[in-house]
């Protein structure tokens, strides 16, 4: 039997999942588990402005899950943590197993035939 410890403070997990939780946010996390990107490459690749798609790596690189090396002129962003990966894996497997449960939760999933707006 695995128990959760409620003392500590949750917090900091609550922020996490928070920054996972924007549709482009989690693109751009995507995108970026295939190696680094740029600016221009994220918004071609995801069909984005590139206003949206600065201004959510200046998010993700807030929580500290991406972060940039320049050269030249120009800056290539990149995941800072591996395990990320594995959570993004994790969060994979437990929507294959629960379904459409998530889907259809009538507080966090979308109504039948609707999809969340990229960037909002």
């Amino acid at each position: 039997m695995v128990t959760i410890d409620c003392a500590p403070d949750l917090t900091p997990a609550v922020a996490l999942f928070r920054s996972l939780g924007d549709p482009t946010r989690l693109a751009i996390l995507r995108r970026l588990a295939s190696g680094e990107g740029r600016v221009v490459d994220l918004t071609g690749q995801l069909g984005l402005a590139q206003s949206t798609v600065s201004k959510h790596l200046a998010c993700l690189r807030d929580c500290g899950l991406v972060d940039y090396r320049i050269e030249g002129r120009q800056s290539f962003y990149a995941l800072t943590r591996p395990e990320l990966l594995d959570l993004l894996r994790s969060a994979e497997q437990v929507l294959a197993a629960t379904g459409e449960a998530v889907a259809l939760c009538p507080v966090y999933g979308t109504p039948a035939g609707s999809r969340p707006e990229a960037g909002s």
